[in-house]
């Protein structure tokens, strides 16, 4: 039976883990804070250069030669960019992306394609190391606070390898964030343009068709004239398109691993609240057993003198 001073001992350890979590989950909230208004405030303008560049498309006689709209024959090289978080106590946030690109990896390699890995974050890049899958690029230290210059970088990289045939298809996953509680891995095609979601009417998988504003109604339906051409006006847009899917995925998985952190700090200070009540009574139970054994030692060395 533990002792009244090793009880003490493990109650002190489990109030400084305590007060460990508590400060992380204040840290975190405040940051999911500045991380949702960034993406409220990013949704909109992404929304309208998607419908944007799809109405462009719609009305272009024949599309531009743009580079990354051309299509391969054959698909043999897949570039998989995945967005982890440099840190981690964040719950399932990192592997439930990479469990992702696991099974897109084994959905490529079974029709005989080649997988290129393009990783953000540390812990995307430890857990392919880990795995021996060295990422082409990898990007670390932008996650806490993306900028767009972050997302221009990694736009570059994934449109040259797809301009010099190195990837003939590319595809992101990422936590598109809905709460703090709850975030969901998404799978979404980038390149070729013309095969995304930026050109059709489909979506990234996992992802809902949002219901249309009367203005957008309106939008829809109204008479559009281009000046320049539509076919120019796409040409300009569909790389800003592809930078801006990335800077949304950033900001998205960087509100997700905020949430996911608070989230997951929450629950380890109610864990460790709970133990330290358990503790407690039974550092109350072995004091008492302590003070009764000490009682009929008294008692029976009374006995005895007596």
């Amino acid at each position: 039976m533990a002792t009244q001073k090793d009880v003490k001992s493990r109650i002190a350890s489990v109030k400084n883990i305590y007060k460990i979590t508590r400060a992380m989950e204040m840290v975190a909230a405040a940051r999911l804070r500045r991380a949702e208004q960034r993406i409220r405030a990013l949704r909109p303008y992404a929304d309208a250069i998607r419908r944007l560049t799809r109405q462009a498309a719609q009305a272009a006689e024949q599309m531009p030669r743009v580079p990354i709209l051309a299509e391969r024959e054959q698909v043999r090289n897949v570039g998989i960019l995945v967005v982890t978080g440099d840190r981690g106590l964040a719950g399932a946030f990192n592997s439930n992306v990479l469990r992702m690109g696991m099974q897109a990896r084994a959905e490529h390699e079974a029709q005989g394609r080649n997988v290129s890995w393009y990783a953000i974050g540390r812990r995307g890049v430890s857990s392919l190391s880990f795995r021996k899958l060295e990422p082409t690029e990898r990007y670390v230290g932008i996650t806490d606070r993306p900028s767009y210059a972050d997302a221009r970088k990694i736009a570059n990289d994934l449109i040259a390898g797809y301009i010099d045939e190195k990837l003939d298809r590319v595809e992101v996953i990422y936590n598109s964030y809905i709460s703090p509680l709850s975030q969901r891995v998404t799978r979404e095609l980038l390149l070729p343009v013309r095969e995304a979601d930026v050109i059709s009417e489909g979506r990234g998988e996992g992802d809902e068709q949002p219901e249309r504003s009367e203005v957008e109604e309106a939008h829809s339906r109204a008479l559009w004239i281009y000046e320049p051409g539509p076919e120019e006006i796409l040409q300009r847009l569909l790389p800003d398109f592809v930078e801006i899917t990335i800077f949304r995925a950033l900001l998205e998985s960087t509100a997700s691993e905020h949430g996911a952190r608070m989230t997951a700090m929450r629950s380890a200070s109610e864990n460790a609240d709970q133990m330290i009540d358990d503790l407690t009574l039974e550092a109350n139970r072995v004091r008492q057993a302590e003070i009764t054994q000490e009682i009929m030692e008294v008692v029976a060395g009374a006995e005895a003198l007596g």
